[in-house]
């Protein structure tokens, strides 16, 4: 490659790194002066602590990317975020047994629904994890979730879909694709567990 295309090849790279990073902060700075959002983040933190404290647990799903940060959530409050404190109880639904001999015999939409009827109580919570608001399986869990008694939250983007109006609390993040909205998601996500680790409530287990 001559020394003008090598040139023309990293600007090009830097250009996508720099609308990359003026999209995300663009992203950030709406979500930290939305009132609604910080408030249903913080009502989230709320519910889970109240969760854990009563003896609870607390379901996540979502697909591909979602499902990543539905483990990632989970293996934070089962392990640890910044502090040493005692386990709590938060489940992925991700198990590739399950998921895989549902999909088989009933199909891949009740992969969810079918987790949460057979773990979910009325006093666990349901999240759900969803770019778009509309997929099938999620909607299928939310409304297994509400049909037992769980609080259910949804962690949308694309103005929430389908799955808004099956959601006790929907967060709701900017972005106009999958990559931005799974950001924001995730670092809420953190906050949530920051927030719940900062409660301090569990050296009374």
């Amino acid at each position: 490659m001559s020394q003008d295309r090598q040139t023309q090849h990293i600007r090009s790279l830097q250009a996508i790194l720099t609308n990359s990073v003026q999209e995300a902060h663009k992203s950030l700075t709406h979500l930290a002066s939305d009132a609604s959002t910080l408030e249903a983040v913080t009502s989230l933190a709320d519910s889970l602590i109240n969760c854990f404290k009563a003896r609870g647990k607390v379901l996540i799903c979502g697909n591909g990317g979602s499902m990543c940060d539905a483990s990632h959530f989970a293996e934070e409050l089962t392990g640890r975020f910044r502090a040493n404190r005692p386990p709590l109880a938060a489940l992925a639904l991700n198990d590739p047994g399950h998921i895989t001999c549902t999909a088989n015999d009933f199909g891949f939409d009740h992969i969810f629904e079918r987790a949460v009827a057979a773990l979910g109580n009325p006093a666990d919570r349901l999240i759900v994890l969803s770019t778009s608001g509309n997929s099938k399986n999620c909607l299928l869990a939310a409304r297994e979730g509400q049909r037992i008694g769980m609080e259910v939250t949804g962690l949308l983007g694309k103005g929430g879909g389908e799955l808004k109006a099956l959601c006790h609390r929907s967060i709701l993040v900017p972005g106009e694709t999958s990559d931005r909205i799974q950001e924001l998601h995730m670092m809420i996500l953190h906050i949530v567990v920051e927030m719940i680790e900062a409660a301090e409530p569990w050296s009374h287990r």
